[in-house]
């Protein structure tokens, strides 16, 4: 498990911001976790699932190792996790990522955070490749990943339907910087 120093609190006007930390995801905290994952199913552009999985379901399907929640105040403010892009050992350390900020913390920072945290936690795993599927619609997720290194490897138009609607994808890729090929 990664345990990750918080950063310090910041002092505006006498008055201390409580920072953000990046704590790993337990069963425990599974109810915030799904929220903030049914807030973007509801958004219908951040995945074609259409419900919420339990907890034993969404625990198969990550990865152990980097599974991160950004707590502010006490609060769940988002989550990100990896899957593998494969069960073939060839794609062992290629694995793509999940990343879900709750309403209530978006623009915030919470996003970069948990990004560059899932990073480099992949890269402690020799992870040297990293893919987001993201729907085009989702500008934000497309800014956020551009932010933190990734690049648009391929557009995919009217990949699959969700409610009846198509939508395209953008894949995009990040390469690690000091994971060798």
């Amino acid at each position: 498990m990664i345990y990750l120093q918080p950063p310090r609190p910041v002092l505006l006007a006498r008055v201390v911001v409580n920072p953000m930390k990046v704590i790993p995801i337990i069963d425990a905290m599974y109810s915030d976790i799904a929220d903030i994952y049914q807030h973007g199913l509801d958004s219908g552009i951040a995945t074609f699932e259409t419900q919420v999985p339990s907890w034993k379901v969404w625990d198969e399907k990550f990865l152990p190792y980097a599974r991160l929640a950004a707590e502010i105040d006490g609060r769940i403010g988002g989550w990100a996790a990896l899957i593998p892009i494969s069960k073939r050992k060839v794609y062992e350390k290629v694995n793509e990522l999940s990343i879900y900020i709750s309403p209530n913390f978006r623009g915030k920072g919470v996003g970069r955070l948990l990004l560059n945290q899932l990073i480099a936690a992949s890269e402690i795993q020799g992870v040297y490749s990293l893919q987001a599927v993201i729907f085009s619609k989702n500008t934000s997720s497309v800014k956020l990943h551009s932010a933190c290194g990734f690049r648009v490897i391929r557009f995919r138009e009217k990949v699959a339907q969700r409610d009846g609607r198509w939508h395209d994808n953008i894949l995009m890729e990040r390469r690690s910087e000091i994971i060798s090929i």
